[in-house]
């Protein structure tokens, strides 16, 4: 039988917010409530994940599961996935239909992401946007489907409890800011850390890039992730989706997210120049010398521009021709 096989193998990790919001706290204790009524379902809560160190009690408890993962987190769930990467808990990402668009599918290439060569464990981590809905059903719904289990809890906010083993773990934790990469997208360039000037990179010891000394980044500061070719560098509370870790969505396969028209300012509608800018605020506040575009900077700006328009491009000049 499908839930026997899956459950018995399976934990739901409820990842609580930040903020205090009663909303949003009620909802993250009616979807653990629910789902620790499905027989074999582990449930965990564990505070937000973002926040915890890799030493905490939380990672190591979720480090020690052998199954799958179903993660339901206040962040987008790409950075989620990689949150849980970053911190020991790997798999592949598994297909969640609340509130997602389709897994990313990125056209084959003669360049190798860090993914291709050291591939993450086979389990499936499905990760659960808690903004995707106010309606416990369609999280639970949604639980149900990836389960594989038959029929549809009742359409209520509060569903019937039977009753299920729900354990929480109570952490003390500090709000943190600091790079997630998405090494399915990682090329291993090492531009990162190159540009950054605050010892944030490292590399581990086959040479991978990796967020070596997380609290040293400047928080408020994305400038990294405006100079990854791959836009493979996340963090997950910006308030721009695009550095956030959503994914681009758009007709046709026309990819765009107009968070890089609308979103983080921006110098002249260059992004190698945004992030030159933001470093120098940092490094003054630091009280260290400014840069400004340096010769690595100039040849990645030089790159840019000589490469042919894509469509945001194309998109910015039908703007242009407007007049708006």
């Amino acid at each position: 039988m499908i839930l026997a096989e899956k459950s018995a193998t399976c934990t739901l990790v409820v990842s609580k917010g930040q903020s205090r919001n009663p909303a949003k706290r009620a909802l993250e204790q009616a979807v653990a409530d629910a789902a620790g009524s499905i027989p074999g379902l582990e449930v965990v809560v564990v505070p937000h994940l973002y926040d915890l160190p890799k030493t905490s009690e939380s990672f190591q408890r979720l480090q020690a599961i052998e199954g799958d993962i179903i993660l339901a987190s206040w962040i987008f769930p790409r950075a989620a996935h990689w949150v849980l990467d970053r911190n020991g808990v790997g798999g592949t990402p598994g297909e969640v239909l609340l509130g997602q668009e389709e897994l990313e599918t990125r056209q084959p290439t003669d360049i190798d992401r860090v993914t291709d060569i050291y591939p993450r464990p086979e389990r499936s981590i499905f990760c659960i946007d808690l903004k995707a809905s106010e309606t416990t059903s369609d999280f639970v719904g949604e639980v149900h489907r990836i389960l594989g289990i038959d029929g549809k809890p009742n359409d209520n906010h509060s569903l019937p409890i039977v009753g299920g083993a729900i354990e929480s773990i109570e952490e003390t934790t500090q709000r943190r800011w600091y790079p997630v990469i998405d090494f399915s997208r990682c090329t291993n360039c090492m531009e990162c850390i190159d540009f950054c000037l605050f010892g944030v990179y490292g590399v581990d010891g086959v040479e991978s890039i990796l967020v070596e000394q997380p609290d040293n980044c400047r928080k408020g500061c994305p400038a990294c992730s405006r100079v990854c070719p791959e836009n493979a560098i996340i963090f997950p509370q910006h308030k721009a989706p695009a550095i956030a870790g959503a994914q681009t969505e758009g007709d046709e396969g026309f990819k765009i997210d107009l968070s890089q028209l609308f979103g983080a300012p921006t110098t002249d509608g260059d992004p190698i120049a945004t992030a030159a800018r933001e470093r120098d605020e940092q490094l003054l506040l630091a009280g260290r010398d400014a840069i400004g575009i340096d010769d690595q900077l100039k040849k990645r700006q030089a790159g840019l521009a000589a490469q042919p328009k894509d469509d945001l491009d194309r998109l910015v000049d039908s703007l242009d021709d407007m007049d708006l």
